[in-house]
């Protein structure tokens, strides 16, 4: 699925309130976290997350390749942060 400007917009809306629940590190965008950040998607569709120095990949970088692994949405990427959405089938907290 790919998001409209309209959507995008409403899901940056929603994530301004977010906390940041994962950094991305050293290690740089892995199989592992991307798993993690799938299963927190899987569980409340939105999520934000934080790129850190030491990381290989900038914020931009990283939230595309985890798009590509995990099939998901980039909702903003604004500097060393990103927000990510995947909609689920049923009973999707988020009109769109």
């Amino acid at each position: 699925m790919s998001l409209n400007s309209k959507q995008r917009a409403y899901l940056r809306g929603q994530a301004q309130n977010l906390d940041t629940i994962f950094q991305i590190g050293k290690s740089g965008v892995t199989e592992e976290t991307a798993q993690a950040i799938k299963t927190a998607l899987v569980a409340r569709e939105l999520v934000k997350g934080r790129v850190l120095d030491t990381c290989p990949q900038n914020a931009k970088d990283a939230s595309i390749l985890l798009c590509e692994m995990i099939g998901c949405d980039s909702v903003q990427v604004i500097g060393s942060k990103f927000v990510l959405f995947l909609k689920k089938d049923k009973d999707s907290q988020y009109d769109i």
